[in-house]
């Protein structure tokens, strides 16, 4: 990135939600309330899988990567959306605004990317049960880890590149609660900004499409070695291990859907706002609701652990209270 493209636009400003001054504060409850829920979900659910030796599968530790890419995505955006919703001063540098696409795009696809691994994980598991200690080794799923993270950064550093190599001649005020690209786009200035626009929209669309192409591939044999199990019982058992995976997919892809794949055309600067709280928010928000419900196993092992926590904390306390009574 050369001096001479930053331009004359220093700073932009995040005009986010302050065209609903009434709702601010609102918001910003709601909004930190479901950022903590979604921080101690995820934690729960990495300190049980760390803590109980029965999940030590390839399918926890994809579950484990997954909500670490969660955990890192909402922080690169959250934080810095409750404060504008307390403040007046909503401007964010040049750079800054660079590092925050650069880790949301990076911790979205990577989390886009993990999705899709768990996917073939479930496709194994249930299609090659006789080759799944082969095919998903602990140094093939740390290929498969590594893998998508890495792509993660290749797509956060291509569409970061593409976007702030261009122009910036003013005005600066993005409509949106993040640095967001297709408000974002509308600021630059230049003949290059409409050919950037459809070369990064075309790339996140095939990166998005591809990852969900294959989790339907997968499926479509799941479900096909499903049908063939005699038994309704064994083909219960078999769906219920792809359940939580499925429904996270569908609520992903969806939002997702709403955000990249909307038709083009007239619609108010709060309704692209509030569109985007749905991918930003609500999915981090749901997706360890939806594992830790949906997945029996994973459920019955965080209960453990945290009945665990409240007896050792129990202990530690009724034994400081009795040794402060001694004293």
């Amino acid at each position: 990135m050369q001096a001479a493209n930053l331009s004359a636009v220093s700073e932009f400003i995040l005009i986010g939600f302050s065209t609903l001054p009434h709702l601010q504060l609102m918001f910003f409850l709601l909004f930190l309330l479901m950022y903590l829920f979604m921080l101690l979900g995820n934690v729960l659910i990495m300190a049980t899988i760390w803590s109980e030796r029965s999940l030590h599968t390839p399918m926890y530790l994809f579950l484990c990567a997954l909500s670490i890419s969660e955990i890192l995505y909402t922080f690169a955006i959250i934080p810095r959306m409750l404060a504008d919703l307390l403040s007046t001063h909503r401007s964010i540098s040049f750079m800054a605004c660079a590092s925050q696409m650069f880790f949301s795009f990076t911790f979205g696809f990577t989390h886009s990317f993990l999705l899709t691994v768990m996917g073939y994980d479930r496709y194994v598991a249930i299609c090659h049960p006789l080759h799944y200690n082969v095919l998903m080794s602990p140094r093939g799923c740390a290929c498969l880890v590594a893998w998508s993270w890495v792509g993660g950064l290749v797509m956060g550093l291509v569409v970061t590149s593409a976007i702030f190599q261009l122009t910036f001649c003013g005005p600066n005020g993005i409509h949106h609660f993040a640095c967001h690209v297709p408000p974002l786009l509308k600021l630059a200035c230049g003949t290059d900004a409409q050919v950037v626009a459809k070369g990064v929209g075309m790339m996140c669309i095939m990166a998005l499409l591809g990852c969900c192409l294959l989790i339907l591939l997968s499926y479509a044999f799941i479900v096909a070695t499903i049908l063939r199990i005699p038994s309704a019982e064994g083909q219960h058992k078999a769906f219920s291990t792809c359940a939580s995976h499925l429904t996270v997919v569908v609520v992903h892809y969806g939002f997702a859907s709403v955000i990249y794949l909307k038709p083009k055309g007239p619609q108010s600067l709060e309704g692209d706002t509030l569109m985007g709280i749905t991918y930003t928010v609500l999915t981090p928000f749901l997706s360890p609701i939806i594992f830790s419900l949906r997945n029996k196993e994973l459920k019955n092992a965080m209960k453990k652990t945290f009945l665990n926590v409240l007896y050792s904390t129990g202990s530690y306390s009724y034994y400081l209270v009795i040794t402060l009574n001694g004293v």
